[in-house]
């Protein structure tokens, strides 16, 4: 189901996807991020890194009567402080996602799936 946002020249209709494709590109832009990784597959125990063709496969997007929730699973870089990765994700997704389409965020969720070291 798409979120709505009325206007005083009607209705927007913003879909799930897109504000994936939004979050995705938003967090890959962060310092400290290697790639997203897929939410359902793991493999052996090492998570599988998606290419930015795929970037909504490690996006979740949950609503409900609290709000937008944004669950980003990532592969962050070896060397970097996971916290402050995090929170940079955290703090660039909200802004774009507030600032480009008018969505208030209520959470950025980060899950690291993995640290890989940047090629």
């Amino acid at each position: 189901m798409p979120i709505e946002l009325v206007n005083e020249s009607g209705k927007i209709h913003v879909s799930d996807e897109v504000v994936a494709i939004l979050a995705g590109s938003a967090a890959m832009d962060c310092y400290g991020l290697v790639g997203m990784a897929s939410r359902k597959q793991i493999k052996d125990g090492i998570a599988e890194m998606l290419g930015r063709e795929n970037l909504t496969r490690g996006v979740e997007v949950r609503r409900d009567n609290n709000g937008l929730h944004i669950d980003l699973y990532t592969i962050v870089m070896y060397g970097t402080k996971i916290s402050e990765v995090a929170h940079n994700i955290q703090s660039k997704v909200k802004y774009e996602l507030e600032g480009v389409v008018g969505l208030h965020v209520d959470s950025v969720n980060i899950i690291v799936q993995g640290v890989r070291v940047s090629r």
